[in-house]
């Protein structure tokens, strides 16, 4: 594990890095990589592990294995030196659904089962702004598992981050002033900071003294974040509990005794095992703001393997009520064989034909779209943009428009993946740059927003709004 499960990567300077049984040459997430190693090898049928900011979702999702982060209090924390006694839980690891539940049970010393009742399934569409997993190879493999099974009601989409601004006031408090970044990217930045000023308070508090005085010897990275911790003063600890207890409040309400809530457990992928090349602040910030929701708030979350996209292993996670834990172990397993089936479906469905349609018909289409777009009827503009793409998929106008009606929505991933097409098919097309670059910045990607702008610069060396953006994110990243 990283030393004093104080890391995402699994990397322990003192004991070397268990390799990644998913892909060799990466590394395994931490902090608990040996367990969840373990797991995903074959050596154990499961394993335990620690998770106080995502340190058993972590590993679970970059190895492909089931991941349970309980209720915080749920399971006992008896002889466990917890990194922050406020956020630190004792969580699990299987590849078996069955072998998960059982010791999911044993580990909540019940043997009763939840009595059966209707399930409502959330999809928490901002969150899977921060995921580059496709939404083929995610929501809608869920979706379509969910169709399968009685006693579910139809899947619901929501911005939960419109949910949880107003039943937070106590947010105010730690949202940087921006007119720049989304307001969901906001909240969700203010909710990852409060966690981690949580987890540095109180490891500070149980651990000064004795770093001080033993002074051990640690990794680079653990040492940065022991002496970030060190370093902390925080003058509104009475608001890091507050916010805490209204998040559990408002979720809670959300989510009652029959809702799971759906996220992508991770962003996207870390780097390669010895990699000289430091973990980038975008993808961290990215990564916490999407583990913060269950962190913070103490709701039990349980990170499910969809597979893999590009070699890589996919994780969504299943979110349920603080103390809803019989329940959510109970969905895992109930929905577990209907995902399995979905997703071998997903991995073999034939490419999109290939569309020889007319010319005349799509550039109309674009026109009823760029209609659509003046009279602020994005949704429509985007069904237009689509049908066009349909008829003529080597138009990067096409594209490079459905991107900005996708960035006046709120769905930067989209505009992002638009914009990499349309770059593809025109790499002079300086609209593709910028707004790929507002996707990008949206999505908290500083240094590859910035790189954008400046290349629509050198196309278009007197472009304000490039010039202007590149500045201001020059000085952001500084």
């Amino acid at each position: 594990m990283d030393e004093l499960a104080f890391g995402i990567t699994g990397e322990n300077l003192h004991y070397g890095t268990p390799a990644n049984p998913q892909l060799s040459p990466q590394i395994p997430g931490g902090s608990s990589s040996g367990s969840a190693v373990a797991v995903a090898a074959g050596l154990v049928d499961f394993a335990l592990g620690s998770d106080t900011v995502g340190c058993v979702r972590i590993p679970a999702a970059f190895c492909g294995i089931l991941g349970y982060k309980p209720s915080h209090g749920a399971v006992s924390n008896i002889g466990v030196l917890t990194n922050s006694q406020s956020l630190s839980t004792v969580g699990l690891f299987a590849r078996d659904p069955s072998i998960f539940h059982r010791v999911g049970y044993l580990l909540l010393q019940t043997t009763q089962m939840v009595v059966k009742r209707e399930r409502r399934i959330v999809f928490a569409d901002d969150f899977f702004q921060y995921s580059r997993i496709p939404k083929q190879k995610s929501v809608h493999v869920v979706s379509k598992a969910i169709e399968a099974l009685s006693g579910y009601q139809p899947v619901k989409h929501m911005n939960v981050c419109q949910y949880i601004a107003p039943n937070l006031p106590i947010l105010k408090e730690f949202c940087e002033p921006s007119t720049k970044l989304h307001q969901g990217t906001l909240t969700l930045q203010a909710l990852s900071t409060i966690m981690l000023s949580l987890q540095r308070y109180e490891f500070k508090t149980n651990y000064e003294e004795w770093i001080n005085t033993v002074k051990p010897r640690m990794g680079l990275e653990i040492s940065a974040r022991v002496l970030s911790s060190l370093n902390s003063t925080c003058e509104n600890v009475k608001s890091l509990y507050k916010a805490r207890a209204e998040l559990r409040a408002a979720l809670n309400s959300l989510l009652k005794d029959d809702g799971i809530l759906v996220i992508p457990t991770i962003p996207d992928f870390l780097s390669k095992h010895g990699s000289k090349k430091k973990l980038s602040s975008e993808f961290e910030d990215r990564l916490f703001m999407l583990l913060s929701l269950a962190g913070l708030s103490g709701c039990c979350q349980v990170a499910v393997p969809l597979g893999k996209h590009e070699g890589y292993p996919i994780s969504l996670s299943f979110i349920a009520a603080h103390g809803a834990d019989k329940f959510l172990l109970d969905t895992v397993l109930d929905i577990h064989t209907s995902l399995q089936e979905q997703i071998s479906i997903a991995s073999n469905l034939p490419p999109l034909p290939d569309f020889n349609g007319n010319m005349d018909t799509s550039e109309l289409l674009k026109e009823k779209g760029n209609a659509a777009f003046k009279g602020k009827q994005w949704n429509k503009a985007v069904n237009f943009y689509t049908e066009a793409i349909k008829l003529n998929e080597s138009n990067a106008t096409y594209y490079c428009n459905r991107a900005a009606a996708y960035l006046e929505l709120g769905c930067y991933q989209q505009a992002e993946a638009d914009c990499n097409q349309a770059v593809l098919l025109d790499k002079k097309n300086v609209k593709a740059f910028l707004r790929r670059g507002t996707a990008r910045e949206m999505l908290v990607s500083y240094k590859e927003a910035a790189q954008d702008f400046r290349h629509a610069l050198v196309l278009e060396p007197q472009n304000k709004a490039a010039r202007d953006a590149e500045k201001r994110l020059r000085r952001l990243m500084s």
